[in-house]
């Protein structure tokens, strides 16, 4: 039976004080020449640079959908590499990161579990993550500690060779590049109807632990007028910081166990799972919350025009039979996340004005 050695644990003078900084404080560690660098946290992006990235993704699918554009795409970074450090699992992070790369033309490497890595004889996650960037010229991470990519960019940035580290996935905190392509899909769905401005929005399950609706609340504060919905049980609802968040930059939002009493308010139903790896025990029995799914009855009462999103994966919060209906709009959010990411990988390497001339 093979035996792992137990795991480094190393000290670096100055993390906990950067650390308990407020996040507003420590998003300008995480830039280059007054851009993003490193993507961390929601809070970084502003209306400004999210308007621009959809434009841009918009841009990107434009060209791939030829031959001739996608050779162009193809040809902005070929000499540029990246790893896909992914050591929780991940179908639709990784893979529409994975195929956002190849769309540019970088090469991947990719390591999905910490079996694979050094980690098993004990070395350091901040060691194994330096020893990347001795080889490449991105990392992307998606890992079960909070804060592990924050840590990971604030490390890597201290050193001769610092490469762009951009978050995945950290634990039940933050997911950014999830709330990037929520806000694309949004975009897209609402492009008819005046945008995202004004807009009431429902987000319906586990709110306690989704890091995505987390994230997606974050991005708030960049639209005119929003409303929110938090519908969840009460062991699910949606943490203070977030609502304290909301508060603060004046967003209203509501919470409620009804979700049938909001299903004809609002413009938009996000559902998410109930996560039940985060449970003490995920393989034992565990209540699935029937008054909190989306089944096809519901159809009739939501708004003509309401998109229904889902992070994916999901497990019974939608019935099947709601996918064949024009507001489900999951799975199209899902395709978004290959473009949002390619945008953002464009925007990271400085090669975003070479596709904008394209449409110059």
């Amino acid at each position: 039976m093979e035996r792992y050695a137990e795991q480094t644990r190393q000290e670096f003078e100055g993390w906990e004080e950067f650390y308990s900084k407020p996040v507003d404080i420590k998003s300008d560690f995480f830039k280059q020449n007054d851009r993003i660098f490193d993507v961390i946290y929601a809070q970084q992006f502003d209306r400004e640079f999210l308007d621009y990235l959809c434009g841009l993704a918009d841009k990107i699918r434009l060209m791939a959908r030829t031959k001739m554009g996608l050779g162009k795409l193809k040809h902005l970074l070929p000499h540029k590499r990246a790893m896909l450090y992914f050591v929780q699992p991940s179908t639709r992070t990784f893979l529409s990161f994975m195929n956002a790369c190849h769309t540019l033309g970088l090469s991947v490497s990719e390591i999905r579990g910490t079996s694979t890595s050094s980690e098993v004889k004990g070395e350091s996650r901040e060691d194994t993550i330096r020893t990347f960037a001795s080889y490449v010229d991105l990392i992307i991470s998606r890992h079960p500690e909070a804060g592990f990519a924050e840590k990971t960019a604030w490390v890597l940035n201290q050193t001769e060779r610092p490469v762009p580290v951009l978050n995945g996935g950290s634990g039940p905190d933050q997911h950014p590049t999830q709330a990037l392509l929520d806000i694309y899909t949004l975009e897209r769905e609402f492009s008819n109807i005046g945008g995202l401005d004004g807009k009431k929005i429902a987000m319906v399950g586990d709110l306690r632990r989704g890091r995505t609706v987390r994230s997606l609340s974050y991005l708030m504060k960049n639209y005119k007028d929003i409303s929110l919905y938090f519908v969840a049980p009460d062991v699910f609802r949606m943490k203070e910081d977030i609502k304290g968040f909301l508060e603060k930059h004046g967003i209203s939002f509501h919470e409620t166990e009804d979700f049938k009493s909001i299903m004809p308010l609002v413009d938009a139903i996000y559902m998410t799972r109930i996560q039940n790896e985060y449970t003490e025990n995920p393989s034992s029995k565990v209540e699935t919350f029937p008054a909190f799914h989306f089944k096809t009855q519901h159809l009739g009462i939501i708004q003509p025009h309401c998109v229904i999103l889902h992070p994916l994966p999901r497990r019974y919060e939608i019935e099947v039979s709601v996918d064949k209906d024009p507001r489900a709009a999951y799975w199209r959010q899902e395709r978004c996340g290959m473009w949002i990411r390619a945008a953002l990988i464009a925007y990271i390497f400085r090669v975003d004005q070479e596709i904008l001339d394209e449409f110059s």
